[in-house]
């Protein structure tokens, strides 16, 4: 069957859309029907799939076929003898290897030594252990290949520490008189790139007498050029001529120390030299070496011709070369240009690249998301017999990934244990943003703890999208394991991922497993943020765990934050709840006086949570703490202690106290907080008592005739409603949005609001403001017919007070008493001036669409009410 980047995984939906780590750029549109024209695939699996037109998805896909197709490509790459021997040094100890590995009858030799080495390179131990148990066998002595592969791996695992052991425990074994000593030494430490060292037993060696071979100098040289020992170099590379065992490495060596050093018309001249003398000496690595050396001087144009120049001369094979060219042009972005050379080199030259330089091309085009050319790099892979190693299985992972074919994906991955694949955290990475993508964030995770237990752990952000949908889908508990797996290993995700992980806690009642991964936090010293103690502090206010909340306040404070007024209000409101209130709120107050400078702010907040409590008494002594400690209170200590006393409806008290206090500083606030207190406790004489007192004294705030005007129109008295308006209009005060629409509101239920207006005018003369918002008073209960279009009435209201939402609600509902249509017209016409409608204004127009017998058309209104994330009101639910 064809591979086509549109197979959804059990039919789920494309996943384009989802997030890549190599590249914050829009994935680019593929199409699928590009991979019939991959001259590299199978034509029997091309034959088995076709699309169905117009979905770009296939009509008969056999996954298995597909996976099937990459696993024996990855399979090829297996040897049964050798991952026996390994699995028999991963699972045994020493003693037990070594009869293990006896009973093989293993015909030891260096190239069957070599093969075991390069087969597994990452699993250095296993290596080692093979290495030593090889130079124990009867009749087998490890060769200069042997060492320099062993020392080789060691080096490439940076075990420099375990290599050096190594060479220090040489001599002791048993092995060690069956090679040159000293060459191997010499050799093991200059590949450790522990080049002094390698000298210094080359100098005692000539003291001795003895010289290195061949091999050992090119390997001492190399490891000179590499360190930057230049001077030296000179003197190794002549002792390499006067023993006339120079050779082609040797020039390719020098070639890299003149490059190394930036001498590269140095370097040029030499490798001119060498083709002067019939090319003896001369190899593709030393072309290869100068080609780089000038890529990384930017000089591409002069690396090409030399590429050119040399092609016709025909004297080396120029494969390295040109793997070096592709090499050099993909790192510096010339991705279009590395791909036409090697078009151009298979077609003409039948060139074909390593590996690694696949790899490194696939790679590359996977950030630039051209799935189509990596799908024919793989096939082109596959086709040229190339073994894929641990790369090219990775890479392959991602593009399966990124094309949308996550089920061959997902079995290639779990069956990674077959071809001995070591999944790279780059697709890891791959797999869970894919697999969050698709919505599969159960398999997401199990992903994830897979990389976990294979010591990868995601970057970041990937950690934070599926955190994200963990929590976004209330799969907490497997967030908290995952959490405290990370936190367990020293692992850092960002802070945004920890708060939202808490605070969906919090959000799901479980705030204690919240505190619990804070206190993991607060154990590895990470500082949380502010955020998150708010929602801990809140939710274990709303399990009325007071004390645990008033201590997160503290640690709060500590760690920089200054907490809100609201945040202590909530703290002391559920303080206030236990039984020894007094005493766990005087303990909360005394810490606070301990950390900061006493204030009143500080008592403020005691004043202002006690009294929200409902707890006068409790406020009281903390307003009295405060003046024995030498604090005058202020203002605001004032205020609150009255609205203190007013919340919990100690009227006689809070008339005492104000009584008090206006002496003390007579201010306008003062009065406003009483007016106020007193109508939200519903005592309209009371209010109206200090209201006509203030008069006397200064000017009433706006607030306070706002609060009147509201209550008298809930006791329907309405005649004091259009007395204060009256009264108000004639001082010069404005009419504020929220008197008029308090006013329009009444209006619309009930006709009596009106009848009062029209008998105040009779009684006494209305100001011209007064006597407009009658007239609207009018229009709206129905007492005054007009046939004014509804813009003009929006003109009248505006000469009387300033529109907001709540008022184009109104003048929606008034139209909507009379008919919908209008109504409809009216709500468009608002549209087209900028209105965002809300809750109430869809809740209008579907309650009467409903009322009229029009569910046709209140469900259209319902639809777009709920795409808009409102609900309806328990009034319309009525009549739907």
């Amino acid at each position: 069957m064809m591979i086509t980047l549109r197979y959804a995984r059990r039919s789920r939906a494309s996943t384009t859309r989802f997030l890549l780590p190599f590249s914050t750029t829009a994935t680019t549109s593929i199409q699928p029907y590009s991979f019939y024209s991959n001259p590299f695939f199978p034509s029997s699996i091309k034959s088995t799939t076709s699309l169905q037109r117009g979905t770009g998805y296939p009509s008969d896909v056999q996954v298995n076929d597909v996976v099937s197709y990459f696993r024996d490509w990855f399979m090829s790459r297996k040897n049964p003898l050798l991952d026996r021997i390994f699995e028999i040094l991963r699972a045994y100890d020493d003693s037990a290897a070594d009869s293990a590995l006896s009973r093989f009858n293993l015909r030891l030799s260096e190239a069957l030594v070599l093969d075991v080495l390069s087969y597994e390179q990452k699993d250095t131990l296993s290596c080692l252990k093979f290495f030593d148990w090889a130079g124990r066998q009867p009749g087998f002595y490890h060769t200069r290949a042997t060492f320099n592969a062993i020392f080789r791996i060691l080096s490439k695992a940076k075990l420099m520490s375990l290599m050096l052991d190594f060479l220090q425990n040489y001599m002791k074994q048993r092995y060690v008189h069956k090679v040159r000593f000293y060459n191997t030494l010499v050799i093991g430490y200059a590949v450790a790139g522990k080049s002094e060292v390698a000298l210094e037993l080359f100098g005692r060696m000539r003291f001795q007498g003895v010289d290195l071979d061949a091999f050992a100098y090119h390997v001492l040289l190399n490891s000179l050029v590499e360190e930057g020992y230049f001077d030296v170099v000179e003197m190794v590379a002549k002792q390499i001529r006067v023993r006339a065992i120079q050779n082609e490495v040797t020039h390719s060596i020098m070639m890299k120390s003149f490059c190394k050093q930036n001498e590269l018309e140095r370097a040029e001249k030499y490798l001119r030299v060498l083709v002067g003398d019939n090319g003896m000496g001369l190899s593709g690595v030393a072309v290869g070496i100068f080609v780089d050396a000038l890529c990384q001087d930017n000089q591409f144009e002069k690396a090409a011709l030399l590429i050119e120049e040399f092609h016709k001369m025909n004297l080396v094979s120029m494969e390295y070369a040109y793997s070096v060219w592709i090499r050099d042009l993909v790192k510096a972005g010339k991705l279009d240009g590395a791909l036409e050379f090697l078009k151009d080199k298979q077609s003409v030259e039948g060139y074909v690249p390593d590996v690694f330089r696949y790899n490194m091309l696939i790679c590359r085009l996977l950030m630039e998301n051209r799935l189509i050319e990596v799908c024919d790099l793989l096939m082109e892979m596959k086709e040229r017999g190339i073994l894929p190693d641990d790369v090219t299985m990775n890479a392959t992972l991602c593009f399966l990934c990124k094309g949308g074919m996550m089920d061959v994906a997902m079995d290639l991955y779990d069956s990674r244990a077959e071809f001995g694949l070591s999944v790279s955290c780059m697709a890891y990475n791959y797999l869970i943003n894919t697999l969050v993508g698709d919505g599969t964030v159960d398999e997401a995770y199990r992903v994830l703890r897979n990389s976990i237990e294979q010591g990868y752990f995601p970057g970041k952000r990937t950690f934070s999208i599926i955190s994200d949908a963990l929590c976004r889908e209330g799969k907490l508990d497997k967030m908290k394991e995952l959490v405290l797996v990370a936190l367990d290993r020293n692992i850092m995700p960002n802070d945004l991922t920890y708060d939202k992980f808490i605070s969906a806690l919090c959000r799901a009642k479980r705030v204690e497993d919240g505190y619990l991964v804070h206190g993991q936090l607060n154990r590895l010293n990470k500082v949380a943020s502010r955020s998150t103690y708010v929602h801990l502090i809140n939710g274990f206010n709303k399990l009325s765990r007071g004390d645990i909340a008033a201590r997160l306040l503290i640690e709060m404070q500590e760690k920089g934050y200054h907490p809100k007024r609201k945040l202590y209000r909530d703290v002391i409101c559920c303080l206030c709840q236990t039984d020894d209130a007094e005493k766990q709120v005087f303990r909360l107050l005394e810490m606070q006086l301990a950390r900061l400078q006493p204030s009143s702010r500080i008592y403020n907040f005691f004043i202002d949570g006690a009294g929200h409590a409902r707890k006068p008494e409790l406020a009281r002594q903390v307003y009295e703490m405060m003046t024995r400690s030498g604090l005058v209170p202020d203002l605001n200590s004032d205020i609150l202690m009255l609205q203190s006393y007013l919340k919990s409806e100690k009227i006689a008290h809070a008339l005492n106290f104000f009584h008090e206090a206006y002496k003390r500083r007579d201010r306008r606030k003062l009065w406003q907080t009483m007016i106020v207190g007193l109508c939200k406790v519903n005592k309209p004489g009371h209010a109206l008592q200090i209201f006509e007192k203030m008069k006397a004294n200064k000017l009433p705030s706006l607030e306070s005739y706002e609060e009147l005007v509201k209550l008298y129109c809930d006791h329907r008295q309405y005649y004091k409603v259009v007395e204060l308006i009256n009264d108000m209009t004639q001082i010069g005060r404005p009419i504020s949005s929220f008197i008029g629409n308090v006013l329009l509101l009444n209006s619309l239920r009930t006709r009596k609001l009106y009848d009062a207006w029209a008998y105040f005018s009779h009684e006494q003369n209305l100001t011209p403001v007064s006597w407009k918002l009658g007239q609207l008073v009018g229009v709206f209960s129905g007492c005054i017919e007009v046939n004014q279009d509804m813009e003009d009435v929006e003109k009248q209201i505006q000469q009387s007070f300033p529109l907001d939402t709540y008022t184009y609600n109104m003048l929606l509902r008034r139209l909507s008493m009379k008919e919908m249509g209008y109504a409809s017209q009216y709500l468009d016409r608002l549209h087209q001036k900028g209105y965002e409608p809300n809750r109430w204004t869809y809740d209008i127009i579907v309650h009467g669409f409903a009322k009229r017998g029009q569910i046709v058309e209140a469900r259209k209104w319902m639809e777009e009410m709920f795409s808009k994330g409102f609900d309806l009101t328990e009034y319309t639910k009525k009549v739907i």
